[in-house]
């Protein structure tokens, strides 16, 4: 059953699946010091579980490492190895929250991202975009989340110096979520 709540005028309980075809995981990274490089993975799943009290709320996604996609297939191939996601030892990167903070408008939720077998607390600072019922009887929701995660914290050690000075890549990798969920009847 999923009812309304007075935190915000689009707020339903209830259980989300993700679509696939309307969402998308992405990172960037600094290359060379003077650009950054972009990247999705192109297969991954999320749950929500929307609660009476917001704050209960909780969010589980995987994400298929192996599906990462920059555009370029020999650097694809390459962060496929144990430079950076070793994905023969640990095919898939996780999220579960632990909390949520702040109104649906704008809050963060904070939890667990394992990656490379290694798992460190992140918080994830999103924006609502709204509800919305489809031309199929669909109850939709969408969001937008990011965080930016140190790549060395999870053991993604990989780099090159450069002749002119500084290295070939930053540490920080910033990872977005532009997610659309449905609501499960």
């Amino acid at each position: 059953m999923t009812t309304s709540t007075s935190i915000h005028p689009d707020y339903i309980t209830g259980t989300w699946k993700l679509d696939p075809s309307h969402s998308e995981v992405s990172f960037t990274v600094k290359h060379l010091m003077i650009s950054k490089v972009r990247g999705i993975f192109e297969t991954f799943d999320v749950t929500i579980v929307t609660a009476e009290n917001p704050h209960d709320s909780t969010i589980e996604a995987t994400i298929d490492v192996a599906s990462v996609n920059t555009g370029n297939e020999g650097r694809d191939n390459h962060l496929r190895t144990s430079d950076f996601f070793l994905v023969e030892e640990h095919p898939t990167m996780t999220f579960v929250s632990t909390s949520f903070d702040g109104e649906p408008d704008d809050f963060s939720v904070t939890g667990d991202l394992t990656l490379r077998g290694v798992t460190k607390s992140v918080v994830l600072k999103g924006e609502f975009g709204g509800v919305i019922t489809d031309s199929y009887g669909n109850t939709r929701a969408g969001a937008t989340a990011t965080t930016k995660i140190n790549r060395r914290d999870f053991g993604v050690n990989w780099n090159a110096a450069l002749e002119a000075g500084g290295m070939t890549l930053g540490d920080d990798v910033t990872i977005t979520l532009d997610l659309q969920v449905i609501l499960q009847k």
